[in-house]
């Protein structure tokens, strides 16, 4: 590795973001690490980093808070985004029962979101040798699976997904390389105790595919352990 990367993720306070986080310093990155409320993150500013770790606040939804961070970060590189922070749309999400506000807040975190941090950090990626953005979508935001409920979720990840598949190619001629990522069903507060893998099968498999990442593979949807998903 020519230089230590820097990775900007968000939601880093638990889950995948702070098992990446953590991964991620003792690999020897640097990470900006954000979450709405660094005073409350204990696990997170326990992070042993010997000063590769800055916490930073950042609540995605608020246009206000992007723009800070962005101002606060001017100049500085950044290697790869991870748009981690998402939420699951709430407990009301069926065809017999939709909770709409809930609806629009999934929309506003899970595709909205991720689209204004990237833009908004746009001039902090170009400045890096291999600048890679990757957002933390889900198979279930896939039209090729068909399923049942979760329909304010799923629908926030297919919309996530096609926001970035545009992304690629608007940030393809400043060598930005774009892809939404399937993390697993990951044993977290939103996977529930029963998920397939662990946070850190996940966020390994997701180092190493961000790691490996090439501009051909650029607006492609990928797996977190490598594998091409279907849209």
């Amino acid at each position: 590795m020519a230089h230590m990367e820097t990775f900007l993720i968000t939601g880093a306070n638990r889950g995948i973001g702070l098992e990446l986080t953590q991964q991620l310093l003792d690999s020897g990155r640097r990470v900006i690490a954000t979450c709405r409320n660094p005073a409350s993150a204990a696990e997170l500013l326990a992070s042993s980093s010997n000063g590769a770790l800055r916490v930073l606040p950042l609540d995605v939804s608020d246009a206000g808070s992007v723009s800070e961070l962005a101002g606060r970060l001017a100049d500085e590189v950044i290697d790869v985004l991870v748009n981690n922070a998402g939420i699951l749309g709430g407990d009301h999400q069926s065809v017999d029962d939709m909770d709409y506000a809930a609806w629009l807040e999934a929309f506003q975190v899970n595709a909205m979101a991720p689209f204004r941090i990237a833009t908004s950090l746009r001039r902090n990626l170009i400045l890096a040798e291999r600048p890679r953005i990757v957002t933390l979508s889900s198979q279930m935001g896939a039209l090729a699976l068909e399923d049942r409920g979760f329909i304010a979720y799923r629908s926030s990840k297919a919309a996530v997904n096609k926001v970035m598949q545009v992304l690629a190619l608007e940030f393809a001629d400043d060598g930005i390389i774009v892809c939404p990522v399937h993390p697993g069903w990951v044993r977290t507060d939103m996977g529930g105790p029963h998920a397939d893998i662990s946070t850190k099968e996940s966020a390994a498999g997701l180092i190493a595919l961000i790691d490996s990442l090439q501009p051909d593979q650029t607006g492609r949807f990928w797996t977190w352990d490598g594998r091409e998903h279907p849209w």
